[in-house]
């Protein structure tokens, strides 16, 4: 594969593990909510983010990373972010199922097409041809079977669709930190990138959380054997996406990320004994059938 195109199993290697660490963190709702379960996957992270920086600073000596006011700006925004849509994943996929509320969240490729092409990204007409089919079938999967009689619940489907939006802020965030910081060597920017934002992370959570639900910040804490493999599955995850970030337009990051649904569907049905019904295998069909495409445009 050319190097041009090195990005795509980056991609596809980060869809797995961001899985994984959905399940490991999903795992956790009960016992620290949803707060406490987003904490986990930056506080234990951390260490392993530290490392990654290191080892690229050592392995790239004529490389330097640049960290000025607006590599700060970027990386404080995709933090927020990314801290409020994890946490929003979470609550959608407790109201739904694991698998339903993964796809909720590929409403971050629409809104990551609009904002990378408002940042500057060159978008093709096939990527918005993507974007709307992609977006049909995210509204037909988050439709109630009852709400034309107005008793559906579309709680799942609004906390769902907010941690998409959120995604794709955080998204274009994190690849304008990671340009500004290396824009000449991605791996360089998204390790230093991802060890900037995880510290962030994790030092304002843990402040909020110890203040405001003490309890959430302790039941993370005291089962950290999950807490390090939410930890490390989402510092693994989070170095590829940054990497990618790094080295594509983030519509077409996110296009091709659409892995996860299949993964996610996988994993909720071997984890949570959870299935789809016809409409939402349909619907995610059709939502897949819309990145696809915004990839082939991207590409």
């Amino acid at each position: 594969m050319p190097l041009t195109f090195i990005w795509i199993p980056i991609v596809v290697l980060a869809a797995g593990l961001q899985t994984a660490r959905n399940a490991v963190q999903r795992g956790l709702l009960e016992e620290a909510g949803p707060w406490g379960a987003t904490l986990v996957r930056f506080l234990f992270g951390l260490p392993f983010a530290a490392v990654w920086y290191a080892g690229w600073e050592a392995a790239t000596p004529r490389a330097d990373a640049q960290m000025d006011a607006a590599f700060f700006f970027a990386c404080a925004v995709g933090a927020a972010a990314q801290t409020i849509a994890t946490a929003s994943l979470l609550v959608a996929m407790r109201r739904s199922s694991f698998a339903v509320g993964s796809i909720f969240s590929q409403a971050r490729l629409p809104l990551a097409a609009v904002i990378g092409f408002v940042m500057g990204d060159d978008l093709s007409p096939f990527v918005w041809i993507g974007v709307c089919v992609a977006t049909l079938g995210l509204v037909l999967l988050s439709w109630p079977k009852d709400a034309r009689f107005g008793k559906g619940d579309w709680s799942a489907a609004g906390f769902g669709f907010a941690a998409g939006a959120l995604f794709a802020l955080s998204a274009n965030a994190f690849r304008a930190a990671s340009l500004e910081s290396a824009p000449g060597a991605p791996w360089l920017g998204a390790a230093v990138t991802l060890v900037v934002v995880q510290g962030m992370q994790a030092g304002v959570l843990s402040a909020w959380l110890a203040w405001r639900d003490r309890p959430a910040l302790m039941a993370g804490l005291k089962a950290w054997r999950r807490s390090i493999g939410a930890g490390f599955t989402g510092f693994a995850a989070s170095a590829l996406w940054f990497t990618a970030f790094g080295m594509a337009p983030a519509a077409a990051v996110n296009a091709v990320g659409v892995s996860e649904i299949p993964i996610a569907a996988w994993a909720g049905r071997r984890l949570f004994r959870e299935k789809l019904t016809l409409r939402q295998i349909l619907a995610a069909s059709l939502t897949a059938a819309g990145v696809v495409a915004c990839a082939l445009g991207s590409l």
